[in-house]
């Protein structure tokens, strides 16, 4: 097309060297920067998005099954609707979920108190998140032990090897009064089984017992609160849990990990576009740089255009040649930022290049995820902000012929 012919001859011409042909090297320059930094930033945020869905899968389970009214269900009674032979439950394990006060020495602190029976361990990896001893909360018919989140151990400046057992105590529901509060609570001695470490919010506010110690704490005989279930097949969560809805009926709510975690799952989507709107002005103000090439040219050709328009050309084709010039000088440096901003992600998502500043953090190198839809749309807007910065630079210079 000729358009595009007469602006790879602008901008390749051997008979080209000026100043204008620097400024376009400038302007190259400034908007590849922008265009390798969104890639990288979000990048950086779907890594970090990966990271908090790895802590969620290691303490929440595929689906949750809670009463849709009160606070228990009664662990018989849900067997009953055969949910455990449905082809989308691979494992399951029944819990009970409270607030308690747990001491050690002088030392106390607010957690939630997680008991769980023994198929717990096939529904959530809570064995790998074990940091220190062992994972163990029954032994036997007799002996309960208590796994503590590696934040509560701080709190309580506890150590898995501590050899005095640490106090749970709980409301007594039914004997409890605000009036004469004595003895209102319901008291577990336990031995330090471990330590998890999931991430700071969750270990720092929750230890894990057995389900028969939670219900004698508690005083929930034969109940629980909550129904954790591990999907199987090739099942999506969401097919899952409205095959697993359709069982149990309206007397329970399902939820996916999803569902239990959607307010920090907003909170993250918002920050990392609002991060890419920030970058997305300092693109704009970068690209700006091309109006100063696109002016220069304009002037340094205007004998050019004064030719075209004696050989018949419309104003329409004078401008569309310069405009195809502003975008030509953008694009090449669109494209070396993405290329630019792609190998960056790739080699730290690979090697690890950049490293966590501190010590103690869940990974050693700052985490990076590489998505098709971010570089399509990052490409796709610094492509509209080019054409529509050129245009507009282009039409204000070169005036309608007047006649």
């Amino acid at each position: 097309m000729i358009v595009n012919l007469f602006a790879r001859r602008y901008l390749f011409s051997r008979n080209s060297r000026s100043v204008i042909n620097i400024i376009s090297g400038v302007s190259l320059v400034a908007v590849s920067v922008p265009v390798a930094a969104m890639i990288i930033l979000l990048s950086v945020f779907n890594g970090f998005e990966g990271l908090v869905r790895q802590t969620w899968s290691a303490f929440d389970a595929d689906l949750t099954v809670r009463p849709a009214k009160g606070a228990t269900f009664n662990i018989e009674e849900l067997r009953q609707t055969g949910f455990a032979e449905m082809e989308a439950v691979t494992a399951y394990s029944f819990a009970i979920e409270q607030e308690a006060l747990i001491a050690y020495h002088d030392n106390r602190t607010t957690v939630n108190v997680r008991g769980v029976d023994e198929r717990y361990g096939e529904v959530v990896p809570v064995v790998e998140t074990i940091s220190s001893g062992n994972y163990c909360v029954e032994l036997g018919e007799d002996v309960d032990k208590v796994v503590v989140g590696q934040g509560v151990a701080y709190a309580l400046g506890l150590r898995s090897y501590a050899t005095d057992n640490v106090q749970i105590y709980a409301v007594n529901r039914n004997s409890f009064s605000t009036l004469l509060p004595v003895g209102g609570y319901t008291l577990a001695e336990l031995p330090v089984a471990g330590l998890f470490t999931v991430d700071a919010q969750t270990d720092g506010a929750n230890v894990i017992i057995s389900l028969r110690k939670a219900q004698e704490l508690f005083d929930y005989k034969g109940a629980a609160t909550s129904l954790l279930i591990k999907i199987g097949g090739d099942l999506s969560p969401e097919r899952a849990k409205r095959a697993l809805q359709e069982r149990l009926g309206g007397d329970f709510e399902v939820k996916t990990r999803e569902e239990l975690n959607a307010t920090l799952n907003r909170l993250m989507k918002y920050e990392k576009w609002g991060i890419f709107f920030i970058a997305l002005m300092v693109l704009v103000i970068a690209s700006f740089s091309i109006v100063g090439a696109l002016v220069m040219l304009i002037i340094d050709k205007e004998r050019d255009i004064a030719t075209l328009r004696a050989l018949g050309a419309e104003t329409s084709l004078v401008r569309k040649i310069f405009t195809a010039e502003g975008v030509l000088i953008c694009g090449i440096g669109g494209v070396v930022g993405l290329v630019l901003g792609v190998l960056l992600v790739l080699a730290q998502q690979h090697f690890g290049i950049i490293g966590m500043p501190t010590e103690g953090f869940l990974v050693d190198y700052y985490p990076v995820e590489l998505r098709l839809v971010d570089v399509v749309v990052v490409a796709a807007t610094f492509a509209a902000v080019v054409v529509l910065i050129s245009a507009a630079t282009v039409r204000t210079m070169i005036k309608l012929e007047k006649k």
